[in-house]
């Protein structure tokens, strides 16, 4: 049996984004996933800032319980996705974004756009922009072979291989099947063991979701698309316009990209934080440490709105 969406399905033309809350108060805290995670990646966190605030977690097109997009999606696509989701979700404004890696710059591209809908950010270790801008002949291969390996990726969800791998690994097994590992030419292996280490940093209840999301085509898909698209999306915010005095922290896992530093310095209540002893998921490495983060900003905003 397909294990059901927690949240609401909510109509954002034709097709449905789903969009979990959870708990009370203000301001709405809204969680965006990174460039291959859903609404579940940030349970450790949602769970510690849900007991203060409102909170809302929701899938990109394509991912966890949402429906895929009609055509190919840019940061700056899936920053119009969230804005039909707070106007026909009737969600309250405006908000604190929570962006993890390309979650990050998708907010800061909302951020852009509609700044009256922001009230404050965090950034949780975000995608390096720097990195993905006019690749490189070294950073584009990476990404068409990511891109490549995604596509593949579909193919063995269509074909049930990848359900039958990620039950086997969640279910405790260290080794991936040998069908997986020879379609996926080795490459693939990695990967998934990757991804498994990942998820089981997760509630263990949640390791079946996780699998059911990653057995869907469209998840794959989507991520293919985001990878081919990164160069461009990343030169669709404007590196240079000042965030004022936007509560703001940056998160930064345990090695300094002066990216980040750079970002926080946009606002004058800007604040970056290097996080020791932990990797690029660092909702999972260090849950405690980001919905501290969160709540800073949340307390701010609310000092700045009793005084308003």
């Amino acid at each position: 049996m397909p294990i059901p969406p927690p949240g609401r399905l909510v109509d954002v033309g034709g097709r449905a984004l789903h969009l979990d809350e959870k708990g009370t108060g203000g301001p709405l805290v809204v969680f965006e996933a990174g460039i291959a995670a859903s609404s579940v990646s940030w349970t450790p966190v949602r769970d510690l800032v849900s007991a203060t605030t409102a909170t809302a977690a929701y899938d990109r097109a394509g991912f966890g319980w949402s429906d895929p997009a009609p055509k190919v999606k840019t940061a700056d696509d899936a920053a119009g996705d969230l804005l039909r989701l707070i106007v026909r979700g009737k969600l309250e404004s405006p908000i604190v974004i929570v962006g993890h890696s390309f979650g990050g710059l998708i907010a800061r591209i909302f951020q852009q756009r509609y700044p009256q809908l922001v009230a404050g950010l965090v950034l949780v270790d975000p995608v390096v922009r720097a990195e993905w801008r006019g690749p490189v002949d070294v950073r584009r291969p990476m990404l068409e072979r990511g891109a490549s390996l995604s596509r593949r990726g579909a193919t063995l969800a269509k074909l049930g291989v990848v359900k039958a791998a990620l039950n086997t690994l969640v279910g405790g097994s260290s080794r991936i099947p040998k069908l997986l590992a020879k379609v996926s030419a080795g490459s693939g292996a990695g990967v998934a063991h990757r991804l498994v280490g990942e998820v089981r940093k997760l509630p263990r209840e949640l390791w079946p979701v996780v699998a059911q999301h990653w057995s869907q085509p469209s998840s794959f898909e989507a991520m293919a698309s985001n990878l081919e698209l990164l160069p461009k999306s990343v030169t669709q915010l404007d590196e240079t316009r000042s965030l004022g005095d936007l509560p703001l922290v940056v998160l930064s896992a345990a090695k300094h990209v002066p990216e980040h530093h750079l970002d926080a310095a946009l606002s004058t209540r800007g604040e970056h934080v290097l996080v020791p002893g932990t990797g690029h998921w660092l909702q999972f490495d260090a849950p405690e440490t980001v919905a501290a983060a969160v709540l800073r900003v949340v307390d701010q905003v609310r000092a700045r709105q009793s005084c308003a």
